[in-house]
């Protein structure tokens, strides 16, 4: 659901910029909110308190970012808050810099591997990817799951690509498991 609503609203704000021919300033504009948002936990506490009325969300709003962002990001964060979505304001600032990313060819790789790769192995595995998609670059996560025993998992957006021995193993198990003797 959350990705849903994420999507639903970042959509809507790109097309608003892509109307109004302001997407070259978005990404800068939609890192400085989700900033604000991140290092003031006093503004998220305000946000989300359930005693404190809907009008008074968008005032607070409006005194942190009046002037300070342009008209369409302020009415974007007043729509939220009006909409009850106040919740989903950092999803769906990550969802818009996700999207911004994917514009300039830039894809978001997660890699899993048993363990710790050697940079020579992390260039091999970038350019296999550049190869394999249309992103020119990749800003790449790598994490050790020694619990993969061998192998890699690679994660791009909604795309998983898993050759560890931990999947093999499981997927052997189960067609042995359904051997009848």
């Amino acid at each position: 659901m959350a990705k849903l609503v994420s999507k639903t609203y970042g959509d809507a704000y790109l097309t608003l910029a892509e109307e109004r021919k302001t997407l070259d300033t978005v990404m800068e504009e939609v890192l400085a909110v989700r900033r604000v948002f991140l290092e003031s936990g006093e503004l998220n506490q305000m946000l989300s308190h359930p005693k404190i009325v809907k009008e008074e969300k968008m005032r607070i709003l409006e005194t942190a970012f009046k002037g300070r962002i342009s008209e369409d990001m302020m009415g974007f964060l007043l729509v939220i808050v009006k909409k009850d979505r106040y919740r989903d304001i950092m999803p769906i600032l990550d969802y818009i810099i996700s999207q911004m990313k994917k514009k300039e060819g830039i894809g978001s790789l997660k890699v899993a591997s048993a363990f710790s790769l050697s940079e020579g192995q992390k260039a091999d595995i970038v350019s296999r990817m550049k190869e394999l998609t249309d992103y020119k670059e990749f800003e790449v996560d790598y994490e050790v799951d020694e619990s993969l025993i061998g192998g890699l998992v690679l994660r791009l957006e909604d795309r998983v690509i898993d050759s560890s021995i931990k999947t093999k193993l499981q997927t052997m198990g189960k067609s042995l498991s359904k051997i009848q003797l």
